[in-house]
C-alpha cells in the first residue's frame, strides 16, 4: 500500500500522465517540411514517406511540404516555399475557405525541416546571420501557430546526423548540390555540431513548451537515431539485391570542381534497396519506407522506439 501511494505521489509530482494519441483515434495526417518530406518532388526519387505513413496507418494524406524548403525565408532565404511564408498560409487559406476539415482529435501534424537551413548556400556556408537558435525557435513556433489554429497533435520529427550524407562527409566529392572548393572535412564537423546542438535545443524548448498547450500532444521523433542506427547496422534495415552501402548513394553525380557537366553512376531496380541514400544529401526510398514505418506505429498511438511523447 505504502509503495503504490508511492508511486502516485512520483507520478504527479513528475507531471506524468497518459500521454500520446490513443489506438484508432487518428485518422488524418498533414505533412509540412522539405524534399525530405514533399510528395510530388521527391527527395528518394521515389514514393515518399508520408505517402508510406498514411498507407501503413490508414489515415487520410494532406501534403503541404514542399522540396527546397526552410522553415522561415525571414530567417533562412532561399527561393523555395518555406514553412512559413508559404505552407502554413496554404494551409490556412483551405482551412479557412472549407475545402480542408479537419476535426483537431483525429488529425496529426507533422514537421521535418532543418537540412536547408542549416546547409548550403546558409547556415553551413555562412551565407547569412541567422543561427541555431533562430532556425529552433522557428520549429516550436510552428507548433504554436497551429495550436492556436485548433491544432492539437504534433509529431516534430529532429534533423538527421546530415556529415552522414555524401554532401557533408568528410571524404566528400564535388556533387550536383555543391562543386565549388571546399574543407570538406570543416564542414562535416561544423555540421555535426549544429545538428546535435538544433536537436538538444529543440527537445529541450518543447518540453518546455508542452505543459502551456492544454489538451496538446507533442511527440518527438527521433530521426537522428533512427538514421544512425540504419547507418551502424545496415543488415537491419537495408534489404537490396547488392552490396549494402551506408557511405555512397544510388544516384552518385560527381562534378567538376566549379560547376560543369556531371558524370552519373545509377543503380536501378531493387539494387536501390541496398542504399541508405539516393543521392548525396536524400535518404533512398527503402530509408525513408523504415521512417514512415515507424511514423506509422506512433500515429496509430502504439510503442515505436523513436518516438517520445511529451504529453
Amino acid at each position: 500500500m505504502l509503495f503504490s501511494l508511492f508511486c502516485a505521489f512520483a507520478v504527479a509530482a513528475s507531471g506524468v500522465h497518459a500521454a500520446g494519441v490513443r489506438p484508432g483515434q487518428i485518422k488524418h495526417l498533414v505533412t509540412f517540411g522539405d524534399s525530405y518530406t514533399d510528395t510530388v518532388s521527391t527527395g528518394d526519387k521515389g514514393t515518399a514517406w508520408p505517402v508510406y505513413a498514411a498507407g501503413y496507418s490508414k489515415t487520410t494524406l494532406h501534403p503541404f511540404a514542399r522540396s527546397g524548403a526552410t522553415c522561415s525565408n525571414n530567417i533562412t532565404f532561399r527561393p523555395f516555399p518555406p514553412v512559413f511564408e508559404s505552407q502554413l498560409p496554404l494551409y490556412f487559406t483551405e482551412t479557412g475557405n472549407g475545402s480542408l476539415r479537419l476535426p483537431a482529435g483525429e488529425t496529426v501534424y507533422t514537421l521535418w525541416i532543418g537540412t536547408n537551413d542549416l546547409g548550403v548556400n546558409s547556415l553551413v556556408t555562412g551565407s547569412n546571420n541567422a543561427s541555431v537558435v533562430d532556425v529552433v525557435a522557428c520549429m516550436v513556433d510552428w507548433v504554436r501557430v497551429l495550436y492556436k489554429s485548433g491544432a492539437r497533435n504534433f509529431i516534430v520529427q529532429n534533423m538527421i546526423p546530415l556529415e552522414l550524407t555524401v554532401l557533408y562527409a568528410a571524404d566528400s566529392y564535388p556533387n550536383r548540390f555543391w562543386a565549388v572548393e571546399r574543407n570538406a572535412s570543416d564542414w562535416s564537423v561544423l555540421m555535426r555540431e549544429m545538428v546535435l546542438s538544433g536537436n538538444a535545443l529543440t527537445k529541450l524548448m518543447l518540453q518546455a513548451l508542452a505543459p502551456t498547450l492544454p489538451g496538446s500532444h507533442i511527440a518527438v521523433f527521433d530521426s537522428h537515431s533512427l538514421i544512425q542506427d540504419i547507418h551502424d547496422r545496415p543488415a537491419l534495415y537495408l534489404n537490396g539485391t547488392v552490396p549494402l552501402n551506408v557511405t555512397g548513394c544510388w544516384d552518385s553525380c560527381v562534378a567538376p570542381v566549379g560547376g560543369g557537366d556531371l558524370v552519373c553512376t545509377v543503380q536501378n531496380g531493387t539494387a536501390r534497396d541496398s542504399y541508405l541514400w539516393a543521392d548525396e544529401l536524400h535518404p533512398s526510398e527503402q530509408s525513408d519506407r523504415i521512417i514512415a514505418r515507424e511514423i506509422a506505429l506512433t500515429l496509430e498511438g502504439k510503442r515505436s522506439r523513436w518516438s517520445t511523447w511529451l504529453n
